[in-house]
């Protein structure tokens, strides 16, 4: 079997003399769309903070391509080709959409820059459509796919997706939905945390239910789909 694309063995995140994160572990591998699902207050969001860098791990370790990255910078790790879109999308609201993807392609130096402009308005035509809009002034739909679309300007080899529907309407999700499943089959590895569970488990190949800061169950996603407890527990059922 191959090497693991990410494996985060033993992480702990403490916030203070709370913990966050217990001893979690898990693996993605490349070519896999792997989905954390959990209820909000799961640890979800900070255990992506902590294998970004974004947030300082008090035990544990995180592999990226077979190397330690713990004490990495967010910045130095997008250069490594692990990118993620951060729950509130965090778009650049005073500039255009034109130059949030821009903004995205700030490490590289290469001719394809603009080809790849090209393919996330091929992705999201409602972007190309108003690519002169600044970002502050759009929906938060919007919003999400430039989000989106500015991370894959990074030409990531890893893309770790926080809570991408949150706030969408049901037309907007199933739209962002569609879109994570078409990044996914162009070749990206796909790491998604998601609080609509059902969705996520749907898209994936392997799932992770995370509750109060622990990995509780692990597995083939269609299997947790149908899991008892885990209808009950996040399908309402």
């Amino acid at each position: 079997m191959s090497q693991p694309l990410l494996k985060v063995s033993g992480l702990k995140v403490a916030y203070g003399g709370i913990e966050a994160v217990k001893h979690v572990s898990f693996e993605v591998r490349e070519g896999e769309l792997v989905s954390l699902i959990g209820a909000n207050g799961a640890g979800k969001t900070t255990t992506l903070k902590a294998i970004t860098g974004l947030q300082p791990m008090s035990a544990g370790d995180i592999e990226f391509m077979g190397t330690t990255i713990k004490g990495r910078g967010a910045w130095d790790l997008v250069r490594q080709g692990l990118v993620m879109v951060p729950e509130g999308r965090g778009t650049f609201a005073r500039m255009t959409i034109h130059e949030n993807l821009l903004m995205g392609a700030y490490i590289r130096d290469d001719k394809g820059i603009d080809p790849d402009i090209d393919r996330v308005f091929a992705i999201f035509p409602r972007l190309k459509e108003r690519r002169d809009q600044l970002a502050g002034t759009m929906s938060g739909g919007e919003q999400q796919m430039l989000a989106m679309g500015r991370a894959l300007m990074a030409r990531p080899k890893l893309l770790l997706l926080d809570e991408p529907s949150m706030g969408l309407s049901p037309i907007l999700v199933d739209k962002i939905f569609e879109v994570v499943g078409d990044i996914h089959r162009q070749g990206v590895t796909v790491l998604l945390v998601e609080q609509n569970a059902s969705r996520a488990l749907q898209l994936a190949s392997h799932g992770h239910v995370m509750d109060s800061g622990e990995v509780t169950m692990s597995g083939d996603a269609k299997r947790l789909l149908s899991d008892p407890k885990v209808r009950a527990a996040y399908l309402g059922e």
